[in-house]
Parts: C-alpha cells; sequence; structure tokens
C-alpha cells in the first residue's frame, strides 16, 4: 500500500479533531441497546440509497444446527466473479450488515463481486461463542453452494474490528470441513481484535488513545467474556490469536499506528504468514475504523483492499475454489 507525505498529513490535521471527540467504550450493556436503535433509525431508507447505486438487496434466513441467522445480499446486475462474505465490526455489541452498505457497493463496483453479510446476534444479548456460531452457520450456508448462482465461484472473507476477530474463529472452525475452507480464496482483516485477554498495546493504552478508550480496553473485554479469568479468554476457542492456522487462506491484514489494537494484527500475522501467505500494512498514523473517515489515507486503503481482492480473484482456479459438498463432514488431515 503506497502511503506518501500529504496522506500522511492529512491524517494528522483530522486525528487533531479526534482528539477532542469522545472516546468509545462499553461499560455497561445498556448504552449499546441504545445505540443500536440509534444506529436503525440513521439507516431509515439504506435499502433504497443502495437500490439508487444499481443493487439489488435481499434478506435470506439462513437455517442450521438449530439456528437462524439473517444474511443481507447485495447484488449488481449482470456477472459476478466471486463473493465476500462481510462480517462487520461494532465492538460485538452494535452494529449490523447495512453499516457497511458504502464500503461494501464500493467493493461490489470496484471488484464485480456480490457481497453477503452477516446480521450476528451481539453481546447484548448473546455470549462470544454464540456470534462464532452464527458467523459458522453463514460461511458454511455459502461456502456449501446454497446461493447456486455463486456455487462455483471464489469467496473472500472480510472482517472489520470485531468483525475481525469472528472471521478467524470462524475460519478456525471450518477447518472441519476442509472441502469448504479451500474454497475461501483470501481473507481480508481491519484492526481485529484476536486476544481477549489484551495484547501488549491493549494494556499499555493510555487516554492519549484516538476513537477507543484507552484504560476501559481491557475492563471491555472482561465485559464481555464474564465469568472468565485471563487464561480463559485466552482459549482459542474466544480468542483466535491462539487457535490453529493450518489451513489457512493467504491474508490481508491492515491495522493503524495509533490504533490501541494493533499489536493484535502483528501477532496474528506473524503466525499467519508460517502456514500462508500475508499482506500486513500497518498504516503510520491512522486510528482505529480509519477506513471510514474523510481521510485520503482511508481512501487508499480500501482502494488497495480492492486491487487485493482482484488479484485474488484472477488468480483462484477452478480446481482450487469449487469443492463438493461430500466434503461437508471429513475431518481435517
Amino acid at each position: 500500500m503506497h502511503i506518501d507525505e500529504p496522506m500522511l498529513a492529512d491524517t494528522r490535521r483530522f486525528n487533531r479533531l479526534l482528539a477532542w471527540a469522545p472516546r468509545l467504550k462499553v461499560s455497561n450493556m445498556i448504552v449499546p441497546r441504545i445505540g443500536q436503535v440509534l444506529l436503525r433509525l440513521v439507516q431509515i431508507g439504506a435499502d433504497g440509497r443502495m437500490r439508487r447505486r444499481g443493487l439489488s438487496v435481499e434478506r435470506i434466513v439462513v437455517q442450521a444446527d438449530g439456528l437462524m441467522v439473517q444474511v443481507r445480499v447485495l447484488r449488481r446486475a449482470g456477472p459476478v466473479r466471486g463473493v465476500v462474505l462481510d462480517i462487520h465490526g461494532g465492538g460485538w455489541v452494535i452494529g449490523n450488515p447495512a453499516m457497511n452498505d458504502r464500503l461494501n457497493a464500493d467493493t461490489v463496483a470496484a471488484c464485480g463481486v456480490a457481497v453477503v453479510s452477516v446480521d450476528y446476534r451481539l453481546a447484548t444479548r448473546a455470549t462470544v461463542g454464540d456470534m462464532i456460531d452464527d458467523c459458522c452457520v453463514a460461511a458454511r450456508w455459502l461456502l456449501a453452494g446454497a446461493l447456486p448462482e455463486y456455487a462455483q465461484l471464489p469467496v473472500i472473507v472480510v472482517g472489520e474490528s470485531a468483525g475481525a476477530h469472528l472471521v478467524v474463529a470462524a475460519l478456525q472452525r471450518l477447518r472441519a470441513t476442509p472441502g469448504l475452507l479451500a474454497r475461501v480464496a483470501g481473507a481480508v482483516m481491519y484492526y481485529g481484535v484476536y486476544d481477549l485477554a489484551g495484547t501488549a498495546s491493549v494494556r499499555n493504552a493510555g487516554p492519549d488513545t484516538l476513537v477507543l478508550d484507552g484504560p476501559a480496553m481491557l475492563a471491555g473485554l472482561r465485559m464481555l467474556t464474564p465469568g472468565m479469568d485471563d487464561a480463559a479468554r485466552r482459549h482459542p476457542a474466544v480468542s483466535p490469536l491462539f487457535g490453529p492456522l493450518d489451513g489457512m487462506p493467504p491474508a490481508l491484514m491492515v491495522s493503524g499506528g495509533r490504533d490501541p489494537l494493533r499489536d493484535d494484527t502483528l501477532a496474528l500475522a506473524h503466525r499467519w504468514r508460517t502456514v500462508a501467505e500475508v499482506e500486513l500494512n500497518l498504516v503510520p498514523e491512522a486510528a482505529h475504523g480509519f477506513i471510514h473517515f474523510p481521510v485520503q489515507i482511508g481512501r487508499a486503503a480500501c482502494a488497495h483492499t480492492h486491487r487485493w481482492i482482484n488479484a485474488r480473484l484472477e488468480r483462484c482456479t477452478d480446481s482450487v475454489c469449487v469443492h463438493a459438498a461430500a466434503d461437508l463432514d471429513r475431518p481435517p488431515a
């Protein structure tokens, strides 16, 4: 990813504004519920905005393993080269598929893909394990060819922040069905959280952090994992940094130099590249969530991701991307 001095200067100017803004923290589960209501209010008309961009919007209820999970599908008219499975962020406590509409619509246009977004349960009414379950149900449904028109196409999995955590956790679960995991042509993770006990950059985060409230981050992770000590929080079932990575697809990992979660990405990239190709971009001056901000460096990161996805789709051959549903229950070698 190319970064020049004007981009950095632009980011520094925006960071001075962020320094005056309130930091995000989770101190109880009441405030996120209110935030979720407000989010849905500002999203009124979201489907219409997507249709004005030439995209169709469809909601599908996926049922498997006793669970019902809704996905939201954005499609363009005409041929599609691949499918993106999108898992939104929001600290596990807020968010829904429509919150990434702008980014997903841009990806549809730049990469010629359809986007399937997962409406997983949130921590206000679910555990971390429940959220991983929801994402696994949606992933298996898509990878097993439930959308027949896309059954022969490669899949790219994309997640941001808490969504990146769920991406890695779901991919690790998919190791139990290697035929499905092998259909994943690549994974894109933006500034994820992979150690729920807190990496060094989280534990050392002070009050000068941007976007996220540094001193409150550990308390937020502990609220997310009630009844656990740090050893339990580092169990691979909830902290994918410590889980098995064999069989993982090539990955693009992005974090910001001013993000207190940066050590999570650095540590995961270090382990991931022992089993698969990894491109790591630690973006100088960038804060958590920077791809949503009106800064040049955020637009450059998204454009770079589009190029990376296009390259993965071009390299993906039928023999790599199409696998029989008979592999569904075959254990990993």
